[in-house]
């Protein structure tokens, strides 16, 4: 399964330092980061592998709102995913 989702944040620099130091939780969740992309300088996108479904949602639904804040995320999109 993977996960896609479309970061929507105030400031590029910010937010690529924050989703670096972030990577220890999102592993510890389940998420591999697969590819990070930069639309513009208000959005990001980011493919995740995810190895715990359960793990991921939760860290979604709630340790995920730490990186938001520090990020600069005002909005996020995110869909799981799966090759048929």
């Amino acid at each position: 399964m993977q996960l896609i989702i479309r970061y929507t944040h105030a400031d590029p620099a910010t937010f690529r330092t924050a989703f670096d130091a972030d990577a220890e939780d999102r592993g510890r969740n389940g998420m591999t980061l697969l590819q990070l992309w930069r639309e513009d300088d208000g959005h990001s996108w980011a493919l995740f592998q995810v190895g715990n479904p359960r793990a991921a949602r939760d860290y979604l639904d709630g340790a995920a709102a730490v990186f938001h804040a520090q990020a600069g995320v005002s909005a996020t999109d995110a869909h799981f995913v799966e090759t048929v």
